[in-house]
């Protein structure tokens, strides 16, 4: 067993090097160390993984973690033996010599902490290993994939109720920074963690910048915004399917962005290199479904984009989430529209599963398209989905630039009524495009093909773009006041609620999108003048210093095998160029730099600041 402090912060100080603790971190720990169960909500980036390996430090026995992820167990594993923690895995990247020497070192008393998938904890063998050993506690990591409703459900995650009944003594907390207050009752009841003491932080992360435009030739969009603000940053840009992922990062990379793709239809093999490439090298952009990003620990991913609208507020705040866990600006960006809600509202009528299913789905999609929609702060609608409420943010696109709300009760009549007539006197239906052409007067074949010049409605709403009438559609569709009859290859059908906007006895607002501009599609009005990471400036000498720091942690990097924020984070580098530290006891002020780093990498570090 190694050699750890007995006070909680005295672990905190000197293994991992910060001064005190955030939030309900310390109760957390205390609790957790006197026996106590808990269930933990806390934003990403906020710390949750101390919460269980300062108390597994602490108490006699094995910490023994249950993650999803074997990429996020072994760079966790990486960053706990740069501290001077004991720590394992065990997964299927072991061969039965690595995993048998794993298991012998448990059995010995000779880890601190032991990370395990759950579909490998569930086998027998492994049940009977922990059952021989010493635990001194179980940490289920990213718990909401309990939820069969959430967004990142694993069966395996249902069977966990086992470690409750077989060791009933030991403490368990469950971990998550996504979940409701029904998810929470959820993965409270599956866990058997009933009795457990809940611990819910805020969900708000006041460093992501929040901007949703509307989806205008997307790919331009997305080369435009990361030109103006994130040139050279760390990124993610999320797509909804495998051939989108493909086009997309062979666009960015045909434009000066290395960009790598990721999603389930890659082989092993390589997915697995292309995530190690992200994590260890710096200003990549990863390209991915969601297949990629559960427990991605890297904190300076400076943006999250998505190309095609999430299918759920939580998976969409689980996903931005993993922008500026360093805690450092970074932008969640959002493009989306009309085909976007048409195919959303085609996936949930065809999904497989009974009625229920399929309005839940619903639910999850409508709370999406209210974020979207909003025409107050975002970060208030995101949070308020959480049961947390705050003032205005300052720091997302409708309260930086506030949108108009307009009155568009007549323009959906008119639309509506066209939907109507179409069908009532012709019994036609016509998607989107069509309906559009009828409203604005165009003379097209396909308006002369079927005489529908001679309908009344004809030309009644040339005083509206082409770009208005989208967004008026698209906000018809987001209120389920228009659907789409999928059997009819996506043409437009009224629904219960058309009638009482047709009969003018509801008025609706609706938020005016600004027409497209000319030169910059990118969302962003004061996009172009923004540099890369614009917010985080340092003095001349600060910044030649830091940027030598990074050299020099690139290098320590390459020949350890591991990420660079495994070594220093760059909030540390940072703080080391601003200070100069010139001993090793000045070092120990500095946030990040516990006394196993400042045994093994002080001296190079004093040396590095010296010789700028």
């Amino acid at each position: 067993m190694s050699d750890f402090p007995s006070g909680s912060l005295d672990v905190l100080q000197q293994v991992f090097g910060y001064d005190s603790f955030r939030g309900d971190q310390q109760a957390i720990i205390e609790h957790v160390h006197q026996g106590g169960d808990a269930l933990v909500l806390m934003p990403t980036g906020g710390g949750k993984s101390l919460c269980y390996q300062i108390p597994a430090l602490m108490r006699g026995g094995v910490g023994v973690v249950i993650s999803p992820l074997i990429a996020l167990m072994q760079n966790q594993v990486d960053a706990l033996i740069e501290l001077g923690v004991k720590a394992a895995f065990l997964n299927s990247t072991q061969d039965w010599r690595e995993a048998r020497d794993v298991e012998q070192a448990f059995l010995a008393g000779e880890l601190d902490l032991l990370y395990v998938a759950p579909e490998r904890l569930l086998t027998d063998r492994c049940l009977d290993l922990l059952s021989r050993g010493r635990v001194s506690l179980f940490a289920i990591d990213e718990a909401h994939c309990v939820s069969q409703w959430g967004h990142d459900f694993r069966p395996e995650y249902l069977q966990l109720s086992i470690l409750a009944e077989r060791w009933p003594q030991v403490p368990r907390i469950a971990l998550t920074a996504t979940a409701t207050t029904e998810t929470r009752r959820e993965i409270a009841q599956r866990l058997r963690l009933t009795d457990a003491r809940h611990f819910v932080s805020s969900f708000d992360r006041p460093n992501i910048r929040y901007r949703i435009i509307e989806k205008n030739e997307v790919r331009r969009q997305l080369l435009a915004f990361i030109q103006a603000e994130h040139m050279g940053d760390c990124g993610i840009v999320y797509c909804l399917s495998r051939a989108r992922v493909e086009e997309t990062a062979e666009f960015l990379c045909k434009n000066g962005i290395e960009a790598l793709p990721y999603h389930a239809g890659l082989s092993a093999a390589v997915r697995a290199e292309n995530q190690s490439r992200f994590l260890r090298e710096e200003g990549l952009v990863m390209v991915a479904t969601i297949a990629f990003g559960m427990g991605i620990d890297k904190p300076d991913v400076r943006f999250v984009a998505h190309i095609d609208l999430p299918k759920s507020v939580e998976g969409y705040y689980q996903e931005t989430g993993r922008a500026g866990r360093d805690g450092q600006p970074a932008t969640a960006w959002l493009a989306y529209g009309l085909q976007d809600v048409v195919q959303q509202r085609r996936m949930i009528d065809e999904s497989p599963g009974e009625d229920v299913f399929r309005r839940r789905l619903s639910a999850q999609l409508d709370a999406m398209l209210g974020l979207c929609e909003t025409v107050s702060c975002r970060r208030q609608r995101l949070l308020a989905y959480f049961d947390q409420s705050i003032g205005p943010c300052g720091n997302c696109d409708t309260c930086l630039e506030p949108p108009e709300a307009w009155d568009g009760t007549v323009a959906a009549q008119k639309i509506l009524s066209a939907v109507y007539r179409l069908w009532r006197e012709r019994g036609q239906r016509f998607g989107a495009g069509h309906l559009i052409d009828i409203l604005r007067g165009k003379q097209t074949d396909r308006v002369q093909q079927y005489d529908h010049q001679s309908l009344s409605v004809f030309g009644v709403g040339a005083d509206l773009s082409e770009q208005a009438w989208r967004g008026v559609l698209r906000q018809l569709l987001a209120q389920s006041l228009l659907a789409v009859d999928h059997e009819g290859y996506g043409t437009l059908a009224l629904t219960d609620g058309s009638r009482a906007v047709l009969k003018g006895e509801t008025t609706l607002m609706f938020r005016r999108e600004p027409e497209k501009k000319a030169r910059s599609r990118s969302g962003s009005k004061s996009g172009a003048s923004r540099s890369r990471s614009a917010d985080i400036v340092l003095p001349p000498e600060a910044q030649e210093r830091f940027e030598a720091l990074r050299a020099w942690r690139a290098e320590v990097a390459r020949s350890h095998g591991v990420p660079a924020y495994v070594i220093f984070h760059d909030s540390t580098l940072r703080e080391v160029a601003l200070n100069c530290p010139e001993s090793l006891e000045d070092l120990a002020q500095i946030s990040g730099v516990g006394v196993r780093k400042r045994e093994a990498y002080g001296e190079e570090l004093l040396r590095c600041v010296r010789t700028v």
